[in-house]
């Protein structure tokens, strides 16, 4: 079994989430960390056994890594991946992929054209009671689509936008409570909605339509340039209707919750606890699910601490990457599948500014 040496541009917070990950797993190990910052670049190298660069450039042309993973802020994943992809090596990117679709555009054609590895990190796809809706959906259990909805309580405290950092800029953080927290809902709403729906292509996006209105409520506009606070009406391809919640704004915060339904089964998940799992034709394994999901969540899930989350998801996130790698195939979760979460809440931003509804690209 190969080794993959792996790099990771840019050591922030969640850049800790992918060495854990890393570290996990007997087909994997971090070689180097970039940051621009000394102090921060060589705690983290030293906290994970490994080699730190002030510049992503020279830590790819010195360490020649078989993949990098990129945890820059969201509008810096551009640049780097494209460096990666001029030396013809592998990337697995955060989400967003980026905070325009113009922009992951360029990502995607520039990582096919250089033959390379591209992916995308959302790691609540590696969720297994996520995973378990999916398959009921992907198996048709739920009939005709009636509703799927998607809600991220939270909140984030005015530390978290405070001068300095790159939260809550339009430049870096492409939006607030939408591009930032709420995304992972979205893609969520979107994967398994296109698993019930079916008969779409790997470039088609479920959502056709979104009418959406956005607002700051719970801080200083000096503080954040973007919504903390958002609510939108979806349309899907074939008729169903859903909702999204997204916000920062809402003291102290609850856990996410997401509801799929149709007129032959309801399936509702709030954070990891399945509390709705029900079909007109019920299976044998269907008590075995609930009992597998059931019981109260003990996870805070990042409800108003992005790093109260385990890492798991993101183990078998990077896993299912390095597997792709191996075989030569494109990854589950690709760049055409990353785009997808974006591309909706684009249209989300669109339709907040010109207040009507907007179709998604």
């Amino acid at each position: 079994m190969k080794t993959h040496r792996i790099a990771i541009i840019g050591v922030g917070a969640i850049a800790n989430m992918h060495a854990k990950a890393i570290g996990d797993l007997d087909n994997a190990e971090l070689i180097a960390g970039s940051c621009r910052t000394e102090s921060k670049g060589r705690a983290f190298a030293e906290n994970y056994g490994c080699r730190w660069y002030d510049q992503y450039e020279r830590m790819l042309d010195e360490e020649k890594p078989d993949l990098v993973t990129i945890a820059t802020p969201s509008g810096a994943h551009l640049e780097p991946t494209l460096a990666c992809a001029d030396r013809r090596i592998h990337v697995l990117c955060e989400k967003p992929l980026e905070i325009t679709t113009a922009r992951m555009d360029q990502m995607i054609e520039h990582a096919r054209a250089a033959g390379i590895v591209f992916g995308g990190i959302f790691p609540q796809r590696f969720n297994p009671v996520v995973q378990a809706v999916y398959d009921a959906a992907a198996r048709g259990r739920f009939g005709q689509l009636a509703v799927v909805n998607a809600a991220v309580p939270w909140w984030r405290d005015d530390a978290y936008y405070a001068p300095g950092r790159w939260q809550g800029t339009r430049r870096l953080d492409g939006g607030g409570a939408l591009m930032n927290q709420s995304i992972h809902a979205v893609d969520m709403l979107q994967w398994i909605a296109a698993a019930a729906i079916g008969g779409a292509g790997p470039e088609e996006n479920p959502v056709e339509q979104v009418f959406a209105l956005t607002a700051q409520r719970g801080h200083d506009p000096d503080l954040i340039e973007v919504e903390d606070t958002a609510t939108a009406v979806v349309r899907f391809r074939g008729g169903a209707l859903g909702q999204v919640l997204g916000a920062t704004s809402m003291y102290p915060g609850t856990l996410k919750r997401f509801l799929i339904a149709g007129r032959n089964g309801t399936a509702e998940i709030l954070e990891d606890e399945l509390t709705e799992y029900e079909f007109k034709e019920s299976l044998p394994e269907d008590e075995a699910v609930r009992e597998r999901f059931a019981g109260p969540t003990t996870s805070g899930g990042g409800v108003s601490d992005p790093m109260a989350i385990g890492y798991s998801n993101h183990t078998r996130n990077i896993a299912d990457f390095l597997e792709a790698v191996d075989c030569g195939e494109e990854p589950s979760l690709d760049g055409r599948q990353a785009r997808k979460a974006v591309a909706i809440i684009e249209a989300m931003y669109d339709s907040a500014q010109c207040g009507r509804p907007v179709d998604v690209k």
